[in-house]
């Protein structure tokens, strides 16, 4: 019993030492030079937004029912013999 307290009494102990401040570059130091083509510094809330290229709506109709393939005229058997696959 007194080892599982021992155990919540650390996790909440370490729990609780997090820092709850704005992270800032340290003193003399500052944030590193924005990537080339690009004039503004955007923040964190702005980076995190993702654009329509990068997150595109689905488009693709799911199948509702089985169907038969169309034939696929590049699934050809393996070739005969002992040349390489290479």
């Amino acid at each position: 019993m007194r080892r599982e307290l021992a155990a919540v009494l650390i996790v909440l102990a370490l729990g609780a030492c997090g820092s709850r401040v704005a992270l800032k570059p340290a003193a003399g130091n500052m944030l590193p030079v924005a990537p080339v083509g690009r004039d503004d510094r955007p923040s964190a809330e702005e980076l995190l937004v993702r654009s329509q290229q990068a997150a595109p709506e689905r488009s693709v109709e799911l199948r509702k029912r089985s169907e038969e393939r169309a034939d696929d005229p590049f699934d050809l058997p393996p070739e005969d013999g002992d040349s390489p696959t290479h």
